[in-house]
């Protein structure tokens, strides 16, 4: 296994853009992507992703992790399939999460 790309903290929609401007304003990070419910900034050799979650009633931090075989990956780790949080797309991996609830998106890396 080895550290994937991404960290995402999901924010409740009424902090999305105090937390966005706090990152870009004060922390001085780089916007590298902006879409309709997230910004994406530089964070060093990953990208920090901060998402609006409208649903959500206070923020998470979620992870990526990748590894050849995502699903044999998930059975050495004894960690509950947690597919149901986002739909993946175009992603070989599946959800899960640690024993404190931090959820992780363990995946195969797409090279190319």
């Amino acid at each position: 296994m080895q550290p994937g790309k991404n960290i995402a903290i999901k924010v409740p929609l009424h902090r999305w853009e105090e937390t966005v401007a706090f990152y870009r304003d004060k922390v001085g990070l780089s916007v590298s992507r902006e879409l309709d419910n997230s910004t994406g900034f530089d964070f060093g050799s990953m990208t920090l992703w901060i998402d609006r979650v409208p649903q959500q009633s206070q923020t998470d931090v979620w992870i990526e992790l990748f590894d050849d075989d995502p699903t044999a990956a998930l059975s050495r780790l004894g960690s509950p399939r947690r597919d149901e949080l986002e739909p993946l797309t175009d992603v070989t991996g599946h959800w899960t999460s640690d024993p404190a609830g931090t959820v992780i998106l363990l995946r195969r890396e797409q090279i190319g």
